[in-house]
């Protein structure tokens, strides 16, 4: 009897010295006024993301993915039923900007029987990257959805691996981000190499863009295409931190940076410092490498997408691909004002910036990707409507591999040891696993677009126009997305030529049961 008394005592002892804390500190005016219990709210507010995720949100609710979504991309990932049932619990007749995909009854779409839950389906670029411009390593890629950039610093090696691996598995590209090409790229997944501010990965000793050590990095791995990234969709206009803490010797050999220092990215490039100065400086990388060149921004200005369309028409030097990323997008950590209100969401954004490509003739020359809640069908119906002809996944591909939502990305204690550098919290995600998780679910978003794309009765998702889209302005009215958006007809739409080469690719796939090799006449 003496232990239970015992336990109380030591109970109410350890209450009462909680009181009398909370009644003599001055920091916190709800513990003084309500000592002890005035701690349960700020145990509430802190484990509010995961009440409102498991206990409170509504299927259509939380951001920024709701719980359908999250959904569905879980089944995808496992190869599970990704089918919902008892109709859609969305609200359409109010909702205005909702999308409608307008099926047709006749069309010219390959085989629709042959795609079933458990196809795997090839869906190769419409356009040929660095083709337009006679760069020397010009590909199709094989994927029209591809893993977006995510650097190894932001995630840990675990969830950089697994998407490599799964990248390798479902024939897709991964973009590197900006932190360098580590190690854990390097597990047969082939590569878009991301150059950012710091120049990471392609450095002298002084911070400085150095040409060769670039030359050496792509010559020794799987690099397919350079993106010069100049803003994205978390935080456009500003340079990313990674702090010291998180410098490991793995990373900072990875980034070409000193170990246990905090590791800074300029806000902007010091290699150009305007439109003139950036086309030499791609027509330099594409040379010296053969590799096809883009460019990765956020939308705001329009002023510069102006100016760069004009000196491509003027001057012959241009880009090989555009990746525009919407405001939306948020695997970067960032300040609140930038995550919420700078840069155009992906629409309105990539509407404006694929318009001034087409005003000038330009768009067939040009790969354009899309980044910024794309990995979900509906969203990249849409874009691949507007011009798109690739997206890139981010989130939806965390989520792939275990990520929770649990928000923690900017805490370095992300649950899931996918956003983080603890070795112990990163220690649970198996690469191998995670990484198959990651190739079904691009293999099934492939699947869902090649399924819609029939619906509307078109061979391939990049051939989908903008009058197979409206867009609900209220309970009984919409507009043709070309409306929304100001495009003339056939904006949309890749060049005869490419549009012809993806037909005969996806009929000789159709007949042959594999993908047809290129014609003579095309790149890659």
């Amino acid at each position: 009897m003496k232990r239970p008394a015992q336990a109380a005592a030591a109970g109410a002892a350890a209450l009462a010295a909680v009181a009398v804390r909370d009644l003599l500190q001055r920091q916190h005016t709800l513990l003084r006024n309500f000592p002890v219990l005035g701690h349960a709210r700020y145990l509430l507010e802190s484990v509010g993301p995961e009440l409102r995720q498991y206990l409170v949100a509504g299927n259509n609710e939380e951001r920024p993915f709701t719980r359908d979504q999250r959904r569905w991309v879980y089944a995808s990932a496992k190869g599970d039923n990704n089918y919902f049932g008892f109709g859609t619990d969305n609200d359409l007749e109010y909702t205005a900007g909702y999308p409608v995909i307008k099926h047709r009854t006749f069309g010219r779409a390959v085989a629709p029987s042959r795609i079933d839950a458990h196809s795997d389906v090839a869906l190769p670029c419409a356009k040929v990257l660095g083709a337009a411009r006679g760069r020397a390593a010009a590909f199709r890629p094989g994927s029209v959805v591809n893993i977006s950039a995510m650097s190894f610093g932001s995630l840990s090696g675990a969830a950089v691996e697994a998407l490599n691996r799964g990248a390798a598995l479902a024939g897709c590209l991964q973009n590197t981000g900006e932190g360098g090409l580590s190690v854990h790229h390097r597990h047969g997944g082939e590569l878009v190499f991301q150059i950012g501010t710091a120049y990471f990965g392609c450095r002298d000793e002084h911070g400085r863009f150095d040409l060769q050590r670039l030359k050496d990095l792509v010559a020794g791995a799987p690099v397919r295409a350079l993106e010069i990234k100049l803003s994205q969709g978390a935080k456009p206009g500003l340079g990313g931190v990674l702090p010291a803490a998180k410098v490991s010797a793995e990373i900072a050999s990875t980034r070409g940076v000193p170990e246990g220092v905090d590791c800074i990215s300029p806000s902007r490039h010091a290699e150009f410092s305007d439109v003139d100065s950036l086309l030499d400086w791609v027509e330099l990388l594409g040379t010296e490498t053969g590799l096809p060149v883009g460019i990765k921004s956020a939308v705001g200005d329009l002023a510069f997408w102006a100016e760069l369309t004009d000196r491509m028409t003027t001057t012959g030097r241009g880009v090989d691909f555009v990746t525009v990323d919407g405001g939306e997008g948020g695997t970067g950590a960032a300040p609140m004002i930038f995550t919420d209100s700078v840069s155009l969401p992906f629409q309105l954004g990539f509407a404006r910036v694929y318009s001034e490509f087409a005003r000038r003739d330009l768009q067939g020359d040009v790969a354009f990707i899309g980044a910024g809640k794309l990995g979900l069908p509906d969203n990249a119906i849409v874009a691949f409507a507007l011009g798109c002809d690739m997206v890139n996944v981010a989130r939806e591909a965390m989520l792939a591999i275990g990520c929770i939502q649990a928000q923690k990305c900017h805490t370095d204690t992300c649950p899931t040891g996918v956003a983080t550098q603890n070795a112990w919290l990163a220690h649970g995600l198996d690469p191998a696993l995670k990484s198959v998780r990651a190739a079904t679910y691009v293999k099934t978003l492939r699947r869902d677009l090649l399924k819609v794309s029939e619906a509307c009765g078109r061979e391939h998702p990049g051939l989908i126009e903008t009058d197979s889209v409206e867009i609900l302005t209220g309970r009984t009215a919409s507009t043709p997305l070309d409306e929304v958006y100001g495009y003339e007809p056939g904006w949309g739409l890749p060049s005869a030529e490419d549009r012809a080469e993806i037909v005969r690719i996806m009929e000789a796939e159709a007949t042959q049961g594999g993908t047809a090799p290129p014609s003579p006449t095309a790149a890659g």
